[in-house]
């Protein structure tokens, strides 16, 4: 029997964007403001359909590029570059009032970013700390001047981050969010800003240079952070840390 396309439901593949920074001591997130229906004037994730003989990952980074200026490339993930990873796939039969939408969610670390420039169908976009855009959920109303996030989007953002928080556990990814030569006192800052937690500067210091792997020293100092001049290090080459760095429990 021949293949009939008329005999199925439209259907329809996107990508949305989890793209994470660190920027004044706060894990931050990147959002636009929709430019079009449906949800039009919200703020979601970046993100859009991918076009007919596109990659998922080429979907990704296009969509990032025509939204924000920004470019990511699939390949990168060491220190002072960004890293690009699939999240997760959503696919709630209502989760697009267009039509049946499965969205592919991709996951995006880098360092201190410029602030981005609109395009394409985004009307603004901006840097926003996690912690206010989790928090819109529960504090949606009627008078709520900044409603919460459009799609499933608050979902997809709240996996993202878990995600984050959980791989800096057991990898080196919070160097991703470090320039390519950092002081242990700007990694720890790091992971206080994606776990929200204060660290002890001295056990932190401890561990992050007795992990094997984890930390090179570049033999440079620097006293950018002020006071006395601090050791910089690069990532080293492990990509599993052993001990891991686990989350104090809060």
């Amino acid at each position: 029997m021949p293949y009939d396309p008329s005999a199925y439901p439209p259907f329809a593949v996107t990508v949305d964007l989890v793209v994470l920074t660190v920027r004044r001591h706060a894990l931050c997130a990147l959002v636009v403001r929709r430019g079009e229906s449906p949800y039009q004037g919200r703020w979601a994730l970046p993100g859009g359909f991918v076009q007919p003989k596109e990659g998922l990952a080429a979907a990704a980074a296009r969509e990032l590029e025509e939204e924000t200026g920004l470019r990511v490339h699939e390949s990168a993930g060491q220190s002072g570059g960004v890293h690009l990873e699939q999240l997760a796939t959503y696919g709630d039969p209502d989760r697009d009032p267009r039509m049946r939408v499965v969205s592919v969610a991709h996951l995006v670390l880098a360092p201190d970013l410029p602030a981005p420039v609109s395009g394409g169908d985004a009307q603004t976009v901006r840097w926003a700390p996690v912690e206010s855009l989790l928090s819109l959920e529960q504090e949606e109303s009627r008078e709520a001047a900044d409603p919460a996030l459009a799609f499933d989007h608050h979902r997809i953002l709240a996996d993202g981050v878990e995600r984050a928080r959980s791989k800096i556990e057991y990898s080196a990814l919070a160097t991703a969010f470090c320039p390519p030569e950092f002081t242990v006192g700007e990694l720890r800052r790091v992971y206080e800003a994606v776990w929200g937690v204060a660290l002890d500067p001295r056990n932190f210091h401890r561990k992050v240079t007795g992990t094997p792997g984890f930390l090179v020293p570049t033999g440079g100092t620097t006293t950018r952070q002020g006071g006395r001049p601090a050791q910089l290090f690069r990532a080293g080459g492990a990509t599993l840390l052993n001990p891991p760095m686990l989350r104090p429990e809060v």
